[in-house]
């Protein structure tokens, strides 16, 4: 009897050092980057904007510009540079949809953890432009089905649509950062590789 104790207590302390190589990395991430607000990596300060706390984002299945829908679960598994536009995506959402590209392309070997998604509202777009430019790129047609996302950026859907803003989502399907109108690629590389080098998912 006291031989199979023992061996129960073995397999147990064995079960909780396995469950705690998995998690401990994962969970020291959160904590930094979440539940500690004064830390930034490296001593210096994010060029986005922390949202916080985190905003989980619903599972949806929205339009693709072209035909069929996304996945449900489209936003997790990989970060996430989200753009919100409406109209024709002219001068200055050409610009933002080219800076997440070279930023993504930046990351080298780190890229294929990082997908682009840009959600257009309104009477948008050239679609060949969007095929020559941006093949990597996730086009969404705006509609209903995509109002319970767009409630959750920062100052709902009005504001999302003329905010100019890209957002980023992280592999759980929690929005976390945001960058304004004007900000730099430079910050937006710098941060991105912040965030996968301390990343144990995505």
């Amino acid at each position: 009897m006291n031989e199979r104790s023992a061996h129960d207590r073995r397999q147990r302390r064995l079960l909780i050092g396995l469950a705690l190589m998995f998690f401990a990395p994962l969970a020291v991430a959160f904590y930094l980057y979440y539940g500690h607000g004064t830390w930034h990596p490296g001593g210096r300060v994010n060029a986005g904007e922390l949202i916080d706390p985190p905003r989980p984002l619903p599972p949806l299945a929205l339009p693709l510009l072209r035909s069929g829908s996304t996945d449900p679960n489209f936003l997790k598994g990989k970060w996430t540079f989200l753009y919100v536009g409406s109209g024709p995506c002219a001068e200055a959402c050409q610009t933002h949809l080219y800076d997440t590209r070279q930023v993504r392309l930046a990351l080298d070997r780190d890229m294929k953890r990082v997908q682009r998604v840009f959600i257009a509202g309104g009477d948008c777009c050239d679609e060949r432009f969007l095929h020559e430019q941006h093949p990597d790129l996730t086009t969404i047609r705006l509609d209903s089905a995509g109002a319970p996302l767009l409630a959750l950026l920062p100052g709902g859907a009005a504001a999302a649509l003329g905010a100019q803003r890209v957002y980023v989502i992280d592999p759980l399907g929690n929005l976390m950062m945001s960058y304004a109108a004007d900000a730099k690629p430079k910050g937006m590389l710098e941060d991105m590789k912040r965030l996968l080098r301390l990343s144990s998912i995505g």
